[in-house]
């Protein structure tokens, strides 16, 4: 069955609270990564209408610092699906509600394995891409995971047909 990206969108707000920060007064990084693995699975598991586990996170880079006291909203939604997997991407946002502003801090993409009742993994449902923004990322989480799996060493560059030129004279 065939399902929309827009089906899985899930975005959650938390609230940076003192036990959230360093001792700078910003979110703890590590905390952030919580939320954001928590919102990922939510809509992992929106798409495949069952139990996902986290198979892997790309990397994460951090471009302001979310203050005390300031709102965090997550935005996580289904970019693709494979054969038992799915690549979610998250965009982050920091928001001053007092001061009525609004920053970006950082996006990722996480992978998601769809689970059996015994815990092996479990066939999914294809996603459909609608607007352009929907297809670009669809079309670009071929080549991140191929990347992915490189890297993991779960497949050779030379297999890579996204990415061989990348890699192969």
């Amino acid at each position: 069955m065939d399902k929309k990206s827009a089906d899985s969108l899930v975005v959650m707000t938390e609230l940076v609270l003192p036990n959230d920060t360093n001792t700078f007064g910003n979110l703890m990084g590590g905390r952030l990564m919580y939320w954001m693995d928590i919102a990922a699975a939510l809509a992992a598991m929106k798409h495949c209408a069952g139990p996902v586990v986290t198979a892997s996170v790309d990397n994460i880079s951090f471009e302001s610092p979310i203050r005390l006291g300031n709102a965090v909203h997550i935005q996580a939604q289904v970019t693709r699906a494979f054969t038992t997997s799915m690549e979610v991407h998250l965009r982050v946002w920091g928001e001053d509600a007092i001061q009525q502003f609004k920053y970006k801090s950082n996006e990722a993409y996480y992978t998601f394995v769809s689970l059996d009742p015994n815990g092996k993994p479990r066939k999914i449902n294809t996603l459909v891409p609608e607007s352009p923004e929907e297809q670009e990322l669809f079309d670009g989480a071929l080549r991140r995971r191929q990347l992915r799996l490189i890297l993991g060493g779960k497949m050779k560059p030379e297999e890579a047909e996204e990415l061989r030129a990348f890699f192969v004279k």
